[in-house]
C-alpha cells in the first residue's frame, strides 16, 4: 500500500495531472490497485462538459499509465530521477463504457503482461465499484533524457 505521500515521491506528475490517490495492493512484477477519487473541484470539469461533468476518456488514460508506472517502478526497483521518464508506446483496445462523473471513485487494476527490454506491456481496466469504465492494453517504455 502507499499513500499520497509515497507516490510523489515515485512519480513525477503533480497537479492537476497527478491521478492515482492512493496504491491499495501491489503485488511485485504482477499487479497493482489503486485508487482516484474524482472531484467536481478538477479544471477538466469547467469545460467537459458545463451541463454535464464528464471525465474526460484520456485522462481516465493516463490514470491507468500512472499506476501501471508505479507497478513497473516497484517490479523492478527503479526510481525515476530528472534524466529519466517513462512514455506511451501503444494504447490498444481502449473501450469506454461507462461515464464517469464527480463523486465518483475510480478503483485502477493494472496487470503485467510482458516486460522485456525496458517495454512493458500492461492490461488495465478502470472500475467504478463493479462497474467496468475503462479497459485498454498499455504499453510504456522507460528512457534516459536530457534534462
Amino acid at each position: 500500500m502507499l499513500d499520497i505521500h509515497q507516490i510523489l515521491k515515485k512519480l513525477p506528475h503533480r497537479y492537476p495531472i497527478l491521478l492515482v490517490d492512493r496504491v491499495l495492493t501491489i503485488e511485485k512484477g504482477k499487479s497493482i490497485r489503486a485508487l482516484k477519487n474524482v472531484s467536481i473541484n478538477e479544471p477538466h470539469f469547467l469545460g467537459h462538459f458545463p451541463h454535464r461533468p464528464v471525465m474526460p476518456g484520456v485522462l481516465m488514460i493516463e490514470a491507468l499509465a500512472q499506476a501501471a508506472t508505479l507497478l513497473a517502478l516497484i517490479s523492478t526497483d527503479q526510481e525515476l530521477d530528472d534524466k529519466s521518464v517513462v512514455y506511451f508506446a501503444g494504447i490498444d483496445n481502449a473501450r469506454f463504457k461507462r461515464p464517469v462523473e464527480p463523486g465518483d471513485q475510480l478503483f485502477l487494476d493494472v496487470t503485467l503482461d510482458r516486460a522485456k527490454a525496458g517495454i512493458f506491456k500492461f492490461s488495465g481496466q478502470v472500475l467504478v465499484g463493479e462497474e467496468v469504465a475503462v479497459e485498454a492494453q498499455l504499453i510504456c517504455t522507460m528512457r534516459r533524457i536530457e534534462a
